[in-house]
C-alpha cells in the first residue's frame, strides 16, 4: 500500500488514534498540526509537520510536496462553553480554517476527505435516537461551526469531484487498550476524563452541570464512543471512499444513552472510591438528551465496534490515567 494520507490535527486525542491505526494498516501519514492542544508524543506513525490551517502559505506548501490520496481533518476547536463565550475564534479556527483545507485540495486535485463533525450539529433532539435525517438546528457556536463546515464541504463536492465522508461523533471517550495513548491534554473537559481524575485525586470534584433537564434523573444524557472504535470508523470510511462509493454524513455512536448521575456512579464502581460531587447551574447550550441512531454506518461501511461498553470505557480511561506519572502536554 502506498496511499499517502494528511491528517490535520493528528497530534490530538482522536486523531493521534486514526494516525496510530492508519499507520498499522500501511498507509503513508503527514501530520499537520499546530500542537496547542495536541502532543507530539501522541503520534506513534508518521510524519509531523508543525503548522496551523490559518498559515495558507505552509499549507499549501505541504499539499506541493507530497501526493495525498486523502485528508482527513479532525484539526478544530471543541468546547461548547467556550464557543459561546469566543464564538469569533470558534469560526475562524472551525470554518475559514476548514475553508482554507478545501482550497489546498481544489488546488492540486485532492479527491477524498473524512471531516471529524459532531452530535452537536443536532442541537436539541426532538425526536431520539437522533439519525442523519434528523434536523440540523445546533444551538451553540461550536455546533454551527462545524455545520458550516459541512456545508462547505457538500457544496464544493456538488461543484466538483471531490467525495466525502462526514462523521458525525457522539461523546468520545477511552483510550488505548495497550496503554500506548489515550487523553494527554491536561485540562480535558470531558466528563468520564474528568470523573476518572478526580477518582485518581488530580481534582478535588466533580460538577454536575445541571439537574433539572426533563431526563429520568435531571441531569443530561449521552452516547459515549470508546475512541479506539471511532479510529476504526476513520479507516473504514477511507476503505470505502476508496472504493470509489458516493459521499455519506454518517452518525458514530453506539445507540445508548448514560445519565451523568450514571457515568459518575460507574466511575466509583469501577475505581473504588467515592469521591465528592456537586451540584450546580446548567452550562449554556448543554441540550438534555442526545443518543445517537447509528445503523447506517454498520450498513454501509461494515463498521463493527470491539469496545460498545460502558464499563470497557471507563477501565481504559482510568488505566491510561493511572499509568501516566503526570498530565504533562509540551
Amino acid at each position: 500500500m502506498n496511499q499517502k494520507v494528511l491528517v490535520t490535527g493528528g497530534a490530538g486525542y482522536i486523531g493521534s488514534h486514526v494516525v496510530r491505526q492508519l499507520g498499522e494498516a500501511g498507509y503513508d501519514v503527514v501530520v499537520y498540526d499546530n500542537c496547542s492542544t495536541g502532543s507530539p508524543k501522541a503520534i506513534l506513525n508518521g510524519e509531523l509537520i508543525v503548522g496551523d490551517l490559518k498559515d495558507v502559505e505552509c499549507l499549501c506548501e505541504v499539499f506541493s510536496q507530497h501526493q495525498f490520496t486523502a485528508v482527513l481533518h479532525f484539526a478544530a476547536s471543541l468546547s461548547v462553553p467556550e464557543s459561546v463565550a469566543h464564538p469569533l475564534e470558534y469560526y475562524a479556527n472551525n470554518t475559514c480554517n476548514t475553508l482554507n483545507l478545501l482550497r489546498c485540495c481544489h488546488n492540486v486535485g485532492v479527491k477524498q476527505i473524512i471531516f471529524s463533525s459532531t452530535a452537536a450539529v443536532y442541537g436539541q433532539p426532538e425526536k431520539i435516537p437522533v439519525t442523519e435525517s434528523s434536523p440540523t438546528e445546533p444551538i451553540n457556536p461550536y455546533g454551527r461551526s462545524k455545520l458550516a463546515c459541512e456545508w462547505l464541504i457538500r457544496d464544493y463536492a456538488k461543484a466538483s469531484d471531490l467525495r466525502y465522508v462526514i462523521l458525525r461523533y457522539f461523546n468520545v471517550a477511552g483510550a488505548e487498550p495497550g496503554g500506548r495513548l489515550g487523553q494527554m491534554l491536561k485540562d480535558a473537559s470531558h466528563l468520564i476524563r474528568v470523573t476518572c481524575d478526580t477518582a485518581l485525586r488530580r481534582r478535588t470534584e466533580v460538577k454536575i452541570f445541571g439537574t433539572d433537564f426533563p431526563t429520568p434523573d435531571g441531569t443530561a444524557i449521552r452516547d459515549y464512543i470508546h475512541v479506539e472504535d471511532l479510529a476504526a470508523a476513520h479507516l473504514d470510511a477511507l476503505t470505502y471512499l476508496e472504493q470509489g462509493k458516493e459521499s455519506q454524513v454518517l452518525n458514530c455512536g453506539y445507540g445508548k444513552g448514560y445519565s451523568v448521575r450514571e457515568v459518575i456512579e460507574r466511575v466509583k464502581v469501577i475505581s473504588g472510591v467515592d469521591f465528592r460531587v456537586i451540584e450546580t447551574e446548567r452550562r449554556a447550550g448543554d441540550p438534555a438528551c442526545v443518543i445517537a441512531g447509528a445503523d447506517k454506518i454498520g450498513e454501509l461501511l461494515g463498521w463493527n465496534p470491539k469496545y460498545n461498553d460502558l464499563d470497557q470505557i471507563v477501565s481504559t480511561t482510568l488505566a491510561w490515567e493511572m499509568a501516566q506519572k503526570d498530565l504533562m502536554l509540551n
